[in-house]
């Protein structure tokens, strides 16, 4: 590293950033993408404030002085990427000790707020959700839907889980499946690890995956009672799957035995919500319940119960690094003691 580089201090951080991530392995277009966002940042701020304010003074009001300022110049999509390269940069020179705090952590949370509602949604309330689940059966379609409902995860990411990815508080299941949870689940009973690293073409425990995962950070979410309930009856009647990586949910007809796919787990949600009138073909997103309403329901919800943005954002795994680390190490403390005391119960009066 040069020395104008060097020590906690240097006097270009942007360029202290760039250089690692050199050091990184990323590529030159990698480089020059964030080194044209930060320096774009840089120039707004000696021209805003008319003083030599730099990237390490930048206060979350300066930040978001910048992302208005891009408003009606780009699409909105690139305000985004323009954003999460603003708080990547400031997330590792927190890390690193350089800057003290990321002032675009509230601003990227307030972004995605907005982003996340959506008055053209159909609302339905927990009453009636709860009568649309009392009509379901089938022990797979009632766990893939509760799954959804009560973890708030994408499909790709309910059809990429593994029996290792499951852990459950319980001797029957235990005798039962040889598998073992994975080594992250040793301490959290009764939860779910969803990866951030599948992709769809990839071998991943054995088995090439026809689905993406789209975290941000690996996740483990909480299993209360009643999701417990709907899994263990489930896995009482799961065929034996050919596959090495044993996929938690597998076909009980046609495909036998083989990984659910997105596909099948859409046709799924899309038969039971068109029997209560919620799902017409060729309907749009603010009429049909598809898989992501769930996961639409479950944001809003859990939002309004426990009003902390930031445990939601975390169980959806939309969070980066800098946040997400604080729920991870006091997981059962905050999180599982949050989610337990605020999730919504399908079957009951809670």
């Amino acid at each position: 590293m040069s020395a104008s580089q060097s020590g906690d201090n240097p006097e270009d951080p942007i360029g202290y950033f760039l250089e690692d991530l050199t050091f990184h392995g990323k590529t030159e277009r990698t480089r020059e993408g964030y080194g044209r966002v930060l320096r774009r940042f840089e120039s707004f701020l000696a021209d805003r404030t008319g003083e030599a304010t730099t990237p390490a003074e930048a206060t979350h009001r300066d930040c978001m002085a910048w992302v208005h300022s891009l408003r009606g110049t780009v699409a909105d999509s690139t305000i985004a990427s323009y954003a999460a390269y603003l708080h990547r940069f400031y997330a590792y020179m927190t890390q690193v000790g350089v800057f003290e705090a990321n002032p675009m952590t509230l601003v990227v949370e307030e972004m995605d707020e907005t982003i996340e509602k959506d008055p053209q949604r159909r609302e339905i309330g927990l009453d009636r959700m709860r009568s649309f689940v009392a009509d379901i059966h089938h022990p797979l379609d009632r766990a893939l839907i509760l799954t959804l409902l009560k973890t708030g995860m994408r499909v790709g990411e309910l059809c990429n889980l593994d029996l290792r990815d499951i852990a459950l508080d319980d001797g029957e299941i235990a005798v039962a499946f040889e598998t073992s949870p994975r080594p992250q689940l040793d301490t959290r009973p009764d939860s779910l690890y969803v990866d951030s690293t599948p992709s769809r073409g990839e071998v991943v425990n054995g088995e090439e995956r026809t689905a993406s995962n789209k975290r941000k950070r690996a996740t483990v979410i909480p299993v209360d009672e009643e999701l417990k309930t709907a899994l263990k009856r489930w896995l009482a009647v799961r065929p034996d799957s050919r596959s090495p990586a044993e996929p938690l949910f597998v076909y009980t007809a046609g495909e036998w035995g083989d990984r659910l796919t997105p596909r099948a787990v859409r046709n799924v949600v899309s038969g039971h919500a068109r029997e209560m009138g919620w799902y017409r073909t060729g309907g749009d997103a603010s009429e049909n319940v598809t898989p992501h309403y769930f996961r639409h329901f479950f944001t809003t919800h859990l939002r309004e119960r426990t009003g902390d943005r930031g445990i939601v954002k975390y169980l959806r795994g939309d969070v980066a690094e800098d946040i997400i680390d604080t729920y991870t190490h006091n997981w059962g403390d905050q999180v599982r003691e949050t989610y337990e005391a605020n999730i919504y119960s399908i079957s009951g009066r809670r």
